[in-house]
């Protein structure tokens, strides 16, 4: 260090250190220092590591009362075979509800957490998790996932807790794992798909002539990697004949003696933009998100109880409007638990003629607001002479006091659980694909209703 004429900096720099700045205070005083190179010995349990009235201890309890048999039916490890014990499915289950609850969708992160986190180690009670066999639970349970839903909702419904007298339906754009930069269109796709699966070839060809284990590994995993990409480029493939086979079934639909439409309702003087798909998540689609941008995103469906605010039913569509998603939902619920609500709330984004009748048609009053008319001077809600009854009667039911004030509710009830699920981190999919995004929305629909349980009293205290 360089010092001053008579030395000034070293005396500085001992007044600086921890002895000096003691002694300046008049005389050493005599103090505690850290020892962190101490050897400890701390005999605990996992048990005392959570408080008695913790989440983490209802979520379990809340696992217990599951139907895992289906789970446990897929475990090849059992009595008298060989094969290394399974993780049990319940510790699993647990982990991802009380992920979820916690706002964590990663599974490397729920991974380190089940090493340095309470709640986290109290669950897996001393069993060893790893981040691939999180990841794969994950995703591989949407139709065990769906049948606890309806599961717990059927158990409350026969208790006399719910009785899905009034239900609401909204919808949420949740970003997809893809970038823009992905969507191409056909003629790109095809030439990628091409050189995907000359790629795919020429791996597997070196990987037979490769004698040795080591490379033979490496060039296992880029085999794999390459085929996964080969097989995603079909798929996007095969989403863009999709999308072009109902662009041509719709344009034979049109009836005769209409005008035809502009190719670009947007900018008449241009042709229509060709579909272009997305080579990394061909399921999902560029929608208009609450922001007013557009993204590659997915349309989650949600159907909410009004009364306990539980969701009875969810689904994911790569859709980017609400139209001609409220008819699906209804039979859903109806399917699932062989009641027909009174009345379905929605806003004005499902508003279609058809889907009224169809909804009506169920034993169900429809209140959704019916569309505005370019002309001032029509009010939308007085009955038109090509009205059918059930449209007669929906108009009607919509300017009275009762239909005023049930729709109102729909803004407390399901945007209040469209909240509590994107605070819970449901503002982007971690996957790709419509099963395994509808599998994540499957779990924070199942970890909403358990929190909304617990704090209603409709679950045993821990």
């Amino acid at each position: 260090m360089q010092t001053g004429l008579f030395g000034e900096g070293e005396q500085l720099e001992a007044e600086r250190s921890p002895q000096g700045r003691r002694k300046a205070a008049g005389g050493t005083p005599r103090v505690m220092s850290p020892q962190r190179k101490q050897i400890e010995l701390r005999p605990c349990d996992l048990e005392s590591l959570l408080a008695a009235d913790h989440p983490a201890r209802t979520v379990w309890l809340f696992v217990q009362a599951l139907d895992l048999a289906p789970l446990y039916a897929r475990i090849k490890s059992v009595d008298g075979s060989g094969g290394a014990p399974a993780i049990d499915p319940a510790i699993l289950v647990a982990l991802w509800l009380w992920a979820t609850i916690d706002g964590v969708g990663s599974a490397r992160e729920v991974d380190r957490l089940c090493d340095r986190d309470d709640a986290y180690r109290w669950i897996c009670g001393g069993v060893g998790v790893n981040y691939h066999s999180l990841a794969d639970f994950r995703t591989e349970q949407a139709s065990w996932l769906d049948d606890q839903l309806t599961r717990s909702i059927a158990a409350l419904l026969d208790r006399k807790l719910v009785t899905l007298n009034v239900v609401a339906q909204d919808g949420l754009r949740v970003r997809a794992s893809a970038k823009a930069a992905s969507f191409r269109r056909k003629e790109k796709l095809a030439q990628l798909h091409g050189i995907a699966k000359a790629q795919v070839q020429a791996l597997k060809r070196e990987l037979n002539e490769d004698a040795g284990a080591s490379s033979r590994r490496k060039q296992a995993a880029l085999e794999r990697a390459a085929r996964e990409r080969e097989q995603r480029l079909a798929q996007a493939l095969a989403s863009m004949d999709k999308i072009e086979s109902v662009a041509k079934s719709k344009k034979r639909a049109k009836p005769r003696g209409d005008k035809d439409d502009p190719p670009n309702p947007g900018n008449p003087g241009k042709p229509a933009p060709e579909p272009r798909v997305s080579s990394t998540d061909p399921e999902s689609r560029v929608m208009k998100m609450a922001d007013g941008g557009f993204r590659p995103a997915f349309n989650a469906q949600l159907a909410v109880d009004t009364q306990t605010q539980l969701i009875a039913a969810a689904d994911v569509v790569n859709l980017g409007t609400d139209v001609g998603q409220m008819a699906p939902m209804h039979q859903s619920v109806q399917a699932r638990y062989g009641i027909a609500p009174a009345h379905w709330l929605a806003d004005g984004g499902y508003t279609k003629l058809e889907a009224i009748e169809d909804v009506t048609a169920r034993g169900t009053q429809p209140v959704v607001p019916p569309p505005a008319s370019r002309n001032p001077g029509i009010d939308p809600l007085a009955p038109k002479e090509t009205d059918s009854p059930a449209l007669r009667q929906w108009r009607n039911f919509m300017a009275s006091e009762q239909g005023r004030a049930l729709y109102l509710q729909r803004g407390a009830t399901v945007e209040c659980a469209n909240a509590q699920v994107r605070r819970r981190g449901l503002t982007r999919f971690l996957v790709r694909g419509l099963l395994k995004t509808k599998a994540v929305l499957l779990w924070h629909a199942l970890a909403h209703n358990l929190m909304r349980m617990r704090s209603l009293g409709f679950l045993p205290v821990a």
